[in-house]
């Protein structure tokens, strides 16, 4: 699903050659509007169910947040056991901007920290019991992907835009082909709720234990019960 036309095609042409012309089909879709959606209703009408979805709308633009969360809400419903459904799994792709204070993306950074927050409460009790949904998140670092041009940042303005371009220019991104490795890892062995880390070429780590410690420290005074 993607905005990206020519792109989509082309890709499904790619691997169509590859792998058959029955394993894959573009759709054209703005995953941010209604059509995802109609888009959701046409899968399931030619496939009759969906088991696997990955999240990963590739938008730098500050000013749009919320496709990301429509989409896991919409396979949630669809795959949810208790509902109807024969369970699956959501793949829900955040960054390490959700894991320390990135002060130039700071819409970006509340954006992901969501995701991160949306798919471990999703991801666990008491709703995977019930749901048999399984949620994970995957916290990319920096990969080499057009998500990162100039014309995609976006800043909330040009002075900080400058900065982004300039330190962009400087920072090592890790090969797609590490980034898709460790997403396929994370799918292999990650649990309902986990948070799966996948940066500089490294091998995916599950970093769930990190997480939960860091809510257990941000919770105290709360009044709230510590993460179980």
């Amino acid at each position: 699903l993607d905005v990206d036309v020519k792109s989509g095609q082309s890709l499904q042409a790619d691997l169509a050659s590859k792998y058959g012309v029955n394993k894959v089909k573009f759709y054209k879709c703005d995953v941010t509007s209604n059509v995802l959606e109609d888009a959701y209703e046409s899968i399931l009408k030619e496939y009759g169910y969906i088991d696997i979805v990955v999240n990963c709308a590739g938008i730098m633009n500050d000013d749009r947040k919320s496709a990301l969360i429509t989409s896991s809400l919409k396979a949630y419903d669809i795959m949810r056991v208790d509902h109807g459904g024969d369970g699956g799994t959501i793949i829900n792709i955040s960054s390490t901007a959700a894991l320390f204070k990135a002060s130039l993306f700071p819409v970006y950074a509340a954006t992901k920290s969501a995701v991160l927050q949306f798919s471990n409460c999703l991801g666990t009790q008491p709703h995977y019991p019930r749901s048999g949904v399984r949620v994970l998140t995957i916290c990319f670092g920096g990969t080499d992907t057009s998500l990162l041009s100039k014309t995609k940042l976006h800043a909330l303005d040009q002075e900080t835009e400058n900065k982004i371009a300039d330190i962009m220019g400087k920072f090592p991104l890790q090969k797609i082909e590490s980034a898709v490795a460790g997403l396929i890892e994370a799918f292999k062995r990650g649990d309902g709720g986990s948070t799966w880390l996948v940066n500089a070429d490294r091998p995916a780590e599950d970093i769930t234990e990190n997480i939960t410690k860091a809510y257990d420290i941000t919770s105290q005074g709360t009044g709230r019960p510590p993460v179980e």
